[in-house]
């Protein structure tokens, strides 16, 4: 290395009038940082701030789609939902009433940070599973999504894409088999709701259904969906509604043709009617919610309530009490909780006709009850709405650790968060899929798991 000079800046020489050493003597370098004239020593100043360089970030779908109106895609599959799943510029697009191979024509019709959606303007080559509408009347409501599809083929394509929610959604490991089971696709539903409003040209009234998406009504005079005793009501409906005030109505069916309407309307049937599933009677009117597939109703409570038996049993949100009674023939004291004050009360009465005086009724809603929940009981089963368990729901059933939870479940994507926050507590140990809801994208899913000792 070579020596530095004398008189250096950093060196051990001397320098005219400085300290030996090489140091400098007050005053004398006014550009010295921290010091003044004088000898006084200021505060020294803040270092420059460094610049922050902003992130480069990927380009959302909405910048990349910014320019598109319309465009090609081909369908991959279809998701949860019934909607397929394209891409364009690497974005999801969903398509309603795709199929799984279509090359499609189709508008951007909503556009997010990382999907968009899309209508189809023209079918350019259909998938191998397409066929025309059995009833295009009723193609642009929301009720038949998947008639556009063969009937063999939607309970395989709904249980791939709720099998993948699951997956993805929940992280969770799935049973080596699932079981699938469908019924009847077409006049199976026991249940409906209808809309009208008066026409403003003609002044008639219009019964129906609302578009998909939107409040627009869609007049229809059949619906093959409807068991038959429901679907020959349709007709009449404008008529029945021509002097009542009311722009909305649920009709029902029970046994032997039996059908009735809620709210009250002249001419149309009121009042209770009832079912008999696995040797047991269950009443209810069109204002109670109850599973719609008429067939498939016997096979969702096998499915749900099993072989087990115990002490406790506890069925949340239970409806007219369709679980609760068959789980009353399996277990010495089941509690059966339910929020809605109708259902409630025919859940107490279906219990006292059905000579099952171990069924008792609480009449709370869930979340205000479940502290209640004891520790480590036989069975619990749920059967929430399509938004799932609350956070203290599922809290509750972590804590309690049930020797046995059932989770029936209409929605995969809820459904999927739920097994995966309870997983630490509880292992799957089977998993069904009833096909409820043929010519729609929806799938009902029956959970069997165990916690450990």
């Amino acid at each position: 290395m070579s020596p530095r000079p004398a008189g250096g800046g950093g060196g051990g020489g001397r320098r005219p009038g400085g300290k030996p050493g090489g140091g400098r003597s007050r005053g004398q370098d006014r550009g010295r940082a921290g010091e003044r004239p004088g000898g006084r020593v200021g505060r020294q100043p803040r270092p420059p701030r460094p610049r922050r360089v902003p992130r480069a970030e990927a380009p959302s779908a909405v910048s990349k789609l910014a320019l598109v109106d319309e465009a090609e895609v081909t369908v991959e599959k279809l998701v949860v939902g019934g909607e397929g799943l394209a891409r364009l510029e690497g974005v999801p697009i969903f398509v309603a009433r795709a199929a799984p191979g279509d090359r499609l024509r189709v508008r951007l019709v909503e556009r997010r940070a990382d999907y968009a959606r899309a209508a189809i303007v023209e079918i350019l080559e259909p998938g191998p599973g397409r066929r025309p509408d059995p009833y295009p009347e009723l193609s642009r409501t929301g009720l038949c999504d998947l008639q556009h599809l063969d009937d063999a083929l939607q309970p395989h394509l709904k249980a791939a894409a709720v099998r993948e929610a699951l997956q993805r959604l929940g992280r969770i490991e799935l049973p080596p088999r699932i079981e699938v089971v469908a019924g009847p696709p077409w006049g199976y539903r026991l249940r409906t709701q209808l809309h009208a409003e008066v026409d403003a040209v003609t002044g008639e009234v219009r019964v129906g259904y609302h578009a998909r998406g939107s409040n627009e009504l869609v007049a229809v005079t059949r619906c093959p969906l409807l068991v038959p005793e429901l679907e020959s009501l349709l007709p009449e409906l404008p008529e029945r509604l021509a002097g009542s005030p009311h722009r909305r109505i649920d009709l029902a069916a029970g046994d032997r043709g039996a059908v009735t309407a809620a709210p009250l309307v002249p001419g149309l049937p009121h009042g209770e009617v009832s079912m008999t599933i696995g040797g047991l009677s269950l009443s209810y009117d069109a204002r109670c919610f109850f599973q719609a597939h008429r067939q498939l109703l016997p096979y969702l409570v096998e499915l749900a309530v099993g072989s087990w038996e115990g002490e406790e049993a506890y069925d949340l949100y239970a409806g007219v009490g369709l679980f609760s009674l068959h789980l009353a023939r399996r277990y010495s004291r089941v509690v059966s909780v339910e929020a809605d004050r109708v259902a409630a009360r025919y859940g107490r009465n279906n219990a006292r006709r059905n000579r099952l005086p171990q069924v008792s009724e609480v009449g709370q809603v869930v979340e205000s009850w479940i502290a209640a929940l004891p520790d480590r009981p036989d069975r619990v089963l749920v059967d929430p709405p399509r938004a799932g368990l609350t956070g203290k729901v599922r809290q509750a059933l972590a804590a309690r650790r049930a020797r046995r939870l059932t989770y029936v479940s209409c929605d995969a994507a809820t459904l999927a968060r739920d097994l995966r926050m309870l997983a630490p507590v509880y292992r799957i140990d089977s998993i069904q899929l009833v096909d409820l809801f043929p010519q729609t994208g929806h799938m009902e899913a029956v959970v069997q798991l165990t916690s450990g000792d």
